[in-house]
């Protein structure tokens, strides 16, 4: 049998139902996850659960089996379950591991495998290196069932989502939350996040609230562009003052003001910065992937606040949360975690976290906005991920690091920067920022400017330039 090589990218592994993610290379995964642990820990445990989307019960089920069969003692969760909820389980139970079935964002054809470390968070980019050294080109396909490995005492069901529920009620106020001034829409993009709100703010407006494994066609990712249902319902409906949404595994986040305008990644960074340091009185490191905006480092200047930027993948973030006090870890695509909880990205705690600072505050979330605008200036931001082939989308990146890039159009630039990708710092303020996709056959084009105009006329002049 020819076997092709397992490679885990910035967030795991992902790959194509039936084409490369079998249950077969799967199986081969979950060998090599258990030949790292038994020579590190006499009697391992692993945090097993899956999300939403398509297979993931049968790929759940052959990760646990083949961790059985090797000795290794399987907590599995019971019905589909949020990323965050596994980091949870795996700190709260005090399990070695946590493995969760997730493409996360990725397109409906696409299922993954996420590794999580002891610390509750993903394990560090040294750990998953060692889990893919030991993938075997072939694996024996266990033949017992799940029951079988439960009498013998190496398979145990847990209610990940009753823990995490019980968590939230202890970091925050919902009875004062739940008679907020400001009402409350909520996306779940049909994604792992949809039972959590309805049992913390039943007085929520829900969206796409339904097991849907196939999300209606749709990639769940948290982008303007897949949220107009959100969009418009937050701005035809005056109650409403803001929609929050997640990815199909509800890690990262999108939100929405009250007069349906999109708040990216950015400006939540931004905010829970603003919020947690100057209204909370909370202190730490700000930590923040290379495709964040250089206004964070504006902010944190102000208020003097130390900050690190990192390789982009949240794996980064979270290795140096684990060490240091870190106040707010962050990524552009939404992923984010903040202090007082683990290091991982949630979509749906840093929803809440915002919910409540409008709800203390008695402001709007665009009133909010305005406050950090005061401090940072206003910009715009936007990304086009171009689908080009592996070909095309390589010898952009070579030229791009060879310099073959004077200008973009009428947008001139005064220096480069390169932690991940190639970042272009326009002589208008702004910036460019090329890198492609480690998973996926596309070429992400970053860029900020002064208005949403002219960032769109950025990314247009940067598009006719490489293409």
């Amino acid at each position: 049998m020819i076997t092709e090589k397992i490679k885990f990218g910035t967030d795991g592994w992902r790959a194509i139902i039936a084409q490369d993610f079998t249950v077969y290379n799967v199986a081969r995964v979950s060998k090599g996850l258990a030949d790292w642990l038994l020579p590190q820990f006499k009697q391992p445990v692993v945090v097993v659960g899956h999300d939403c989307r398509f297979g993931g019960q049968l790929f759940t089920e052959i990760t646990a089996k083949v961790l059985c069969a090797n000795g290794v003692k399987v907590l599995l969760a019971k019905g589909f379950i949020s990323t965050p909820m596994i980091s949870m389980g795996v700190l709260m139970l005090k399990a070695q591991q946590g493995v969760v079935i997730t493409a996360s964002h990725n397109p409906p054809s696409y299922n993954g495998y996420k590794l999580k470390g002891a610390h509750g968070g993903p394990s560090s980019p040294k750990d998953i290196a060692a889990v893919e050294a030991l993938i075997p080109e072939e694996v024996d396909m266990p033949t017992q069932s799940l029951a079988f490995w439960e009498e013998k005492g190496l398979l145990e069901y847990i209610n990940l989502e009753d823990m995490y529920v019980n968590y939230l009620k202890e970091k925050f106020d919902f009875d004062t939350l739940s008679k907020s001034p400001f009402k409350m829409a909520y996306d779940a993009m049909y994604g792992a996040g949809q039972n959590v709100i309805r049992r913390l703010l039943p007085g929520a407006v829900l969206i796409h609230c339904d097991n849907n494994p196939g999300f209606n066609g749709q990639a769940p990712e948290p982008l303007d562009k897949n949220l107009k249902e959100l969009a418009h319902t937050v701005a035809t409906t005056p109650e409403i003052k803001i929609g929050l949404a997640t990815d199909g595994d509800a890690d990262r986040i999108g939100l929405y003001d009250g007069d349906g305008n999109f708040v990216d990644a950015h400006n939540i960074i931004l905010l829970l910065i603003h919020y947690l340091h100057k209204y909370k009185g909370m202190n730490g490191k700000v930590v923040v992937a290379f495709s964040v905006t250089d206004r964070v480092k504006k902010l944190c200047e102000h208020y003097g606040l130390q900050i690190e930027v990192t390789a982009i993948g949240f794996k980064y973030i979270s290795e140096i949360m684990v060490h240091d006090d870190v106040l707010v870890g962050g990524e552009e695509s939404g992923g984010i975690a903040v202090k007082g909880h683990i290091p991982e990205r949630d979509g749906i705690y840093d929803g809440l976290v915002l919910y409540e600072f409008m709800t203390k505050s008695g402001k709007t979330l665009k009133e909010l906005c305005e406050e950090v605008y005061a401090i940072v200036g206003h910009f715009s931001y936007d990304r086009h991920d171009l689908t080009i082939d592996n070909d095309k989308k390589n010898a952009i990146i070579k030229k791009a690091a060879d310099g073959g890039y004077t200008k973009f159009g009428k947008y001139g630039f005064n220096r480069t920067e390169s932690i991940d990708g190639i970042k272009y710092h326009l002589n208008n303020g702004g910036w460019v920022m090329l890198r492609a996709s480690g998973t996926e056959p596309l070429l992400r084009v970053y860029a900020e400017g002064n208005s949403k105009e002219e960032t769109l006329d950025i990314l247009e002049d940067v598009k006719k330039t490489i293409l």
